[in-house]
């Protein structure tokens, strides 16, 4: 896909602009909300004082959500090993039990699965930018003003919506900065081209962090990257002696008081996501640098606080809160854990840190107060659930999303090899809303991604590719982005690349043995299942389609998959072939359809002749061992 400047964005926004009221999903908008029960907002829901001088902000894995959404919090999330029974391996009932919280009502909705269609259709959607900006604002006005805030985003901002995809993250980077983000850092970010990333790193207001990326050696020598570093105005080699690709920490001055924020990317970026997007970059853990540059920022520049804005994920900011001293919070994201409170963790050294993680999708706000009275420092921690029908629509960024969405498509600025992909000229000539609202038929169950297993969005996606290619087998990936539809909305487009929109999304069919699949299965679920969270990727488990097998997540790798059988009751041969259809791979190019193309045209396809999609079987793979597991709940309500 060529790349879209943001001049050329911006350009083509002033001449597609529309009248806001003529686009459709804001009719839908306001059609969603005049559907949902009228039900009040408890008193002061959204009052927060402040305590203390300074109040951090954050917000993380966004997935280029701009517009309200629902979004079910998975029924399953396994810890093993240290994690097991400590959040986020909590879920429903229990985790509402752990973090102190009322057994119904919003809070319930906001960070469980339990009664969710019920609780969608009496709370309605959550987020929205619009909505998150209001919020933003609230907060910050009870603080004393914005001076005495910083605004934090986790990363995963700029990738998982059609318009992101459409226009290289340019959408999520104007949008936050009218959201008024300070600081944030990466993951799927880096999935755009390296002068991409650059390019909006400097259309961003605020500072791009990340001490854990560096400039490969070999790069540091070649006449190419040091253009393309010029090009961009010096971004991309913040310090060449010691390799950091973008700054690794900045320090905020607010209330007086100095706060420096250290970032760290997603360490496994270059294992999740295909290298040929980020050639001149490295990741990694770095836990002995980061060990370091803490040590030398207290040492040398005297903060009254330490915080780390990590993409590690939950399990993995434990650990690294364990084994470096000096933090006193960490701000994470990467596996989407909306926790309400913080885990209190204590260093090497013996000081106290607390690890936070704030969902994704634009669900939640975490509120965290420094009070540095008498020369210690105390911090008080709120997470608040963004109930879209609760929160008015901030008027500049609802004209700004209006704006873009009424941006024409364009196939040479959009896509690439349109011919050698059956590229649908149909979109050609519509605007980004025309294409996102369209209806492809009725969902038979609530539609949902999140959790350790298979979801029923993921049934769609392995369906879709089964059917596309006569495959016996398929793979989606364990990826935890993706929005919920609701049982008896339409499935539109937008939902759709909600769950397949990034730039890899190619598909392909090919042959494997049952050995070969077996053990690849082992091999995934042994990422997910390590005991030691610094070797695990941070995904869930690879989604199957066709296949139904056995799991018991406690045994070592080679010994956790059994019985696995095709949906005709076929027990897997290790000797022989099978047909398998998949996407989005990290080492090569495949050569088949765009995955939304894929999707699209299955849904439309499989429609009864009420137009409802109906999914007659979920290959949901049986869990044993796992009985007593805190982490795991049934399925109860899932059809609706």
């Amino acid at each position: 896909m060529p790349t879209m400047d943001k001049r050329t964005f911006i350009k083509i926004l002033a001449m597609g602009a529309t009248g806001a009221g003529a686009l459709p999903w804001l009719a839908q908008k306001a059609q969603a909300q005049s559907q949902a029960k009228e039900v009040a907002m408890p008193k002061d829901f959204y009052s927060v004082p402040k305590k203390g001088q300074a109040r951090i902000l954050h917000t993380t894995d966004v997935h280029g959500q701009l517009l309200p959404v629902y979004f079910r919090e998975p029924n399953v999330n396994l810890g093993v090993g240290p994690a097991r029974g400590r959040p986020p391996h909590i879920v429903g009932k229990k985790l509402l039990e752990k973090m102190d919280l009322p057994l119904d009502g919003p809070e319930a909705y906001a960070y469980t699965y339990l009664d969710f269609f019920n609780a969608a259709k009496k709370y309605g959607k959550t987020g929205g930018y619009s909505h998150i900006k209001t919020l933003l604002d609230m907060l910050r006005k009870q603080a004393g003003g914005v001076e005495n805030t910083i605004t934090l985003d986790g990363g995963d901002l700029w990738q998982g919506s059609g318009t992101s995809l459409w226009t290289r993250g340019v959408d999520m980077v104007e949008a936050s900065n009218i959201l008024g983000v300070d600081v944030m850092i990466g993951h799927w970010e880096f999935t755009y081209k390296e002068a991409e990333v650059l390019s909006n790193v400097a259309l961003f207001k605020g500072d791009f962090i990340g001490q854990n990326v560096r400039v490969k050696e070999d790069s540091l020598m070649e006449d190419a990257y040091a253009e393309l570093v010029e090009k961009n105005n010096g971004l991309g080699l913040y310090d060449e002696d010691a390799g950091y690709a973008f700054q690794p920490y900045v320090m905020k001055k607010i209330a007086g008081k100095r706060i420096a924020v250290v970032g760290q990317a997603f360490p496994r970026t270059a294992n999740a996501n295909p290298p040929e997007f980020f050639p001149d970059w490295s990741f990694g853990l770095r836990e002995d640098d980061m060990t370091n540059l803490v040590k030398k920022i207290r040492s040398e520049e005297k903060p009254d606080a330490v915080v780390l804005l990590s993409h590690n994920g939950m399990d993995v900011d434990v650990k690294m809160g364990e084994n470096v001293p000096g933090i006193d919070a960490i701000f994470g994201g990467h596996t989407h854990d909306g926790m309400p409170k913080p885990i209190e963790v204590k260093s090497k050294e013996g000081n106290r840190c607390w690890v936070t993680n704030a969902g994704s999708n634009g669900k939640f706000v975490g509120i965290m107060d420094f009070d540095f009275s008498d020369g210690k420092t105390r911090m008080h921690y709120t997470m608040k659930p963004v109930i879209t029908n609760w929160l008015p629509a901030d008027k500049e960024m609802e004209a700004y999303l209006s704006q873009m969405r009424s941006t024409k498509y364009d196939e040479k600025i959009n896509e690439a090899r349109n011919e050698k992909y059956k590229f649908n000229k149909a979109r050609v000539g519509k605007t980004y809303d025309e294409i996102l609202t369209e209806k492809l038929a009725i969902a038979d169950r609530t539609l949902y991604r999140r959790g350790n297993f298979m979801g029923t969005w993921d049934q769609v996606l392995c369906n879709a590719l089964r059917h596309e290619y006569k495959a016996d087998i398929s793979f989606s990936a364990g990826v935890r982005w993706g929005t919920t539809t609701l049982k008896g909305d339409w499935i539109t487009m937008e939902d759709v690349m909600t769950q397949c929109s990034m730039t890899y999304a190619e598909t392909y069919v090919s042959e494997i043995t049952g050995k070969a699949l077996l053990e690849t299965l082992e091999q995934i679920a042994d990422n997910l299942f390590d005991p030691d969270p610094y070797l695990q990727s941070g995904g869930d488990m690879v989604r199957v389609g066709g296949l139904d097998y056995t799991i018991d997540p406690n045994k070592k790798l080679y010994k956790r998959i059994t019985d696995a059988r095709l949906d005709n009751g076929e027990k897997i041969d290790p000797d022989k072939k099978y047909k398998l259809a998949g996407w989005a791979t990290v080492n090569r190019v495949p050569d088949g359809r765009l995955m939304w193309d894929v999707v699209r045209d299955y849904i439309l396809a499989s429609k009864d002749k009420d137009n409802v999609l109906k999914l007659p079987k979920i290959n949901r793979p049986k869990l044993v061992g796992v009985s007593d597991n805190p982490g795991i709940a049934d399925y109860a309500g899932e059809t609706g």
